[in-house]
């Protein structure tokens, strides 16, 4: 089969190794898509933790199963089914373990055509979605289920601020608009703009012409404060984040766009009695609700390009520049 593989950081080559055989609980996957993440960017950097090359990047995946292993009753061939991207963490809370789980660092990824994996690490795939759009789900919408539906609680009403185009971010629009919920987003240009009010977003604000984009949400939401905030940014962003949500709001912290360490204004964390919660990814159970509810009001992801393998190279540099809006695909 053909795959991805880091050689070293930033280092890519498509080579050909064998096709895995399903062990014992195992499934073997024939994969059509693989969608990528923030994430696959610092593990091909080499700054991602526990990295070691070589290895195959990739956590997201659609396709359809192929072959069974001995004992293996969950699937059949010719299921449909997509990746849970922390294959050890099937329910309830995150523990020490699950990290050691992850596809496309510590384990295998799944930039190849055919991956063995255990029987209850995948979910099934929604019927109305292609595999290129199934591809979107695993990291970008279980994290996004999570903070509004798992470690938060989304109400119709409720106005959740959404940052940028990225996939966690367009995914939290979407869900937050099925759950009831008003959108608010800012975004780096007119055109970006645009998409976000075409996808939903009631209301939308240009960072760049306009930095204080906190006092446009306190604005925009009546002065009280926003309930929740998609938090991707990080350390550049959590203090406009704090001042934009409303007394007793909740901020998920996801991302770490603008870096990894910085300082947090922890004064007026406490005295808004602020809810900050970190959010990676999810169980299995997460990603199921996730799919049950994109097929239950026909959601699509936004798929921004699709690449060849043989440009994995390029769609990394793609999705590292910034521009895109929504996912970034690699067929397989």
């Amino acid at each position: 089969m053909r795959a991805l593989q880091l050689t070293a950081a930033n280092t890519f080559a498509v080579t050909s190794l064998p096709d895995p055989v399903p062990g014992p609980g195992q499934v073997l996957v024939r994969w059509q898509a693989a969608a990528l993440n923030f994430r696959d960017v610092q593990v091909a950097r080499g700054s991602y933790p526990n990295t070691a090359f070589p290895l195959i990047p990739g956590s997201d995946a659609a396709g359809t199963v192929e072959a069974c292993g001995p004992g293996a009753t969950r699937w059949k061939p010719g299921d449909r089914v997509l990746t849970q991207v922390v294959q050890g963490w099937q329910a309830g809370e995150m523990l020490p373990h699950h990290p050691r789980t992850i596809l496309g660092g510590v384990l295998p990824g799944v930039l190849c055509e055919r991956s063995a994996l255990a029987e209850d690490g995948l979910v099934a795939t929604p019927a109305h979605l292609s595999d290129q759009e199934a591809a979107c789900l695993p990291c970008a919408g279980t994290t996004a289920w999570n903070a509004l539906h798992g470690s938060g609680t989304t109400r119709p009403g409720d106005t959740v601020l959404v940052q940028g185009t990225g996939g966690v971010a367009l995914w939290a629009l979407l869900l937050a608009r099925a759950a009831g919920a008003r959108v608010l987003a800012i975004t780096s240009s007119p055109a970006k703009a645009e998409r976000l009010r075409a996808l939903g977003a009631e209301a939308v604000h240009d960072y760049r012409a306009d930095p204080a984009w906190d006092a446009w949400a306190l604005a925009a939401s009546g002065g009280a404060g926003v309930d929740h905030v998609i938090e991707v940014g990080g350390p550049g962003t959590i203090a406009r984040s704090i001042a934009a949500v409303r007394f007793h709001g909740r901020i998920s912290l996801i991302g770490v766009l603008t870096g990894v360490a910085g300082e947090v204004p922890t004064a007026a964390l406490f005295r808004k009695h602020v809810c900050l919660q970190g959010i990676f990814c999810g169980p299995r159970t997460m990603t199921t609700a996730l799919a049950r509810a994109v097929a239950q009001h026909r959601l699509r992801p936004v798929v921004d390009r699709v690449f060849p393998l043989d440009q994995a190279a390029q769609a990394f540099a793609h999705l590292a520049s910034g521009s895109h809006v929504g996912k970034v695909v690699i067929g397989l």
